[in-house]
């Protein structure tokens, strides 16, 4: 399976199909999904999400972040960081 659908809970934006491995920060839009991106390399936390599905862990640089932003939330994730392996749904945090 070469394509994962993302959806987004709780929003008016409708579940998108992308290609497995595609970079969130250069397919989602303000169109196209309700999720905000600033810096796009996992400095800023502006894409901050809370994350369900199976994605890979976060690499150390992005944990870092998430230990200030979202402590002890293991579905916290920076939306520009994460590998897209698998369906997930994405809302946006808090």
């Amino acid at each position: 399976m070469n394509k994962c659908l993302i959806s987004f809970p709780n929003s008016i934006f409708p579940s998108i199909s992308l290609e497995k491995y595609d970079v969130l920060s250069e397919k989602l839009t303000v169109q196209n999904s309700p999720i905000l991106f600033g810096c796009r390399t996992g400095l800023c936390g502006t894409c901050l999400v809370a994350v369900t599905g199976d994605i890979p862990l976060p690499k150390v640089e992005e944990m870092e972040l998430l230990e200030i932003l979202a402590p002890n939330d293991p579905q916290a994730r920076l939306a520009c960081q994460i590998e897209l392996t698998t369906d997930i749904a994405i809302a946006t945090y808090g």
